[in-house]
């Protein structure tokens, strides 16, 4: 899966997704850019969406047998702790 229709220039992509990877927020990264928040917004949803897709794929070649789950409870007070 790759990103598809999108009418941004590659320069302007490639500096988008240098951005998502050091975690700036696309409205800050539109702004630097000088492009609209919603277009930042937007291919920024698309680059999730092919990190999933991927990640699905992989998760089907490690867990292709059974998995054991275990139940476990994390967070909540612990005792005599007020």
């Amino acid at each position: 899966m790759k990103i598809s229709h999108c009418r941004l220039l590659k320069k302007i992509q490639l500096r988008l997704l240098e951005f998502f990877v050091l975690e700036v927020t696309a409205r800050s990264a539109a702004d630097i850019l000088g492009i609209q928040p919603n277009s930042a917004a937007l291919f920024y949803r698309k680059i999730r969406e092919v990190i999933a897709y991927h990640l699905e794929q992989e998760s089907h070649e490690i867990f292709g047998g059974v998995v054991e789950l275990d139940e476990s409870y994390f967070g909540g007070v612990r005792k005599g702790m007020v």
